[in-house]
């Protein structure tokens, strides 16, 4: 069987200007990743990234501990089936309606608005987001020009059926992607209803990694949400 393993990104610069950029302590999380798998001697066949910026610098600064240590590490493939779902996209054509729509979501959103500091922004900010997106998902609106949930996951499916056929039995692949796509090859794995896989979504840490096994038509979980080596204080982040 190969191993094919998915790294959600380290923590990208959440409610700054420009999300899709590794944070400080994002870069920390991609080094520590990189030191714990190179002094390990883990070795991979293959290298992937989604194409965000944060998927790609998190790829980056993996493959720069392993050089740092006298190990190759070869240069990611950009894939755009490891492309995270189009979450501002579903926010900005959706909030609108729910807003009108949903005294709970209105109140949501008054809480973000209300908020004074960055802890509490980023609370009521995830609490929100997590209720428009789940309604999406659910299909209780759509978002006009966006890419669906049903559609997301298959897009992703077909990213991992390729890297599945490029990796031959015993080797490993390892792709830098983000929580929606991981959440995507859970799915698969298990089976799970589009509800069950948006909530594995919630649970991925930044930096993480899930191993999974793939042989023909099978695709296994063999590892959700690995962290090892996230020890230190505030390493331990979900955005």
């Amino acid at each position: 069987m190969s191993q094919i393993i998915l790294v959600r990104h380290g923590q990208a610069s959440f409610l700054a200007d420009d999300y899709d950029k590794l944070c400080a302590n994002g870069e920390a999380q991609s080094g520590l990743l990189g030191q714990f798998w190179s002094q390990r001697g883990v070795v991979f066949d293959a290298v992937y990234s989604g194409p965000r910026a944060r998927q790609r610098e998190t790829a980056r600064i993996v493959g720069e501990a392993y050089r740092s240590a006298g190990i190759a590490f070869r240069e990611p493939k950009v894939m755009n089936e490891f492309d995270e779902y189009q979450a501002e996209a579903v926010l900005r054509e959706c909030l609108p309606q729910l807003l009108h729509d949903n005294p709970e979501i209105r109140e949501m959103r008054r809480e973000f608005e209300a908020a004074l500091d960055h802890a509490d922004r980023r609370k009521t900010f995830q609490q929100l987001f997590e209720a428009v997106i789940s309604t999406w998902v659910a299909g209780e609106i759509t978002a006009a020009n966006v890419e669906s949930w049903n559609d997301f996951c298959l897009r992703v499916e077909r990213g991992l059926a390729q890297v599945i056929r490029d990796t031959p039995p015993s080797a490993t692949a390892v792709a830098f992607t983000s929580a929606g796509p991981i959440g995507a090859a859970m799915r698969r794995a298990l089976h799970l209803s589009p509800e069950d896989a948006l909530q594995m979504t919630w649970m991925s840490r930044n930096a993480s990694f899930s191993e999974f096994l793939a042989s023909g038509e099978r695709f296994t979980l063999s590892t959700f949400n690995a962290h090892p080596h996230l020890d230190g204080d505030g390493l331990l982040t979900y955005r």
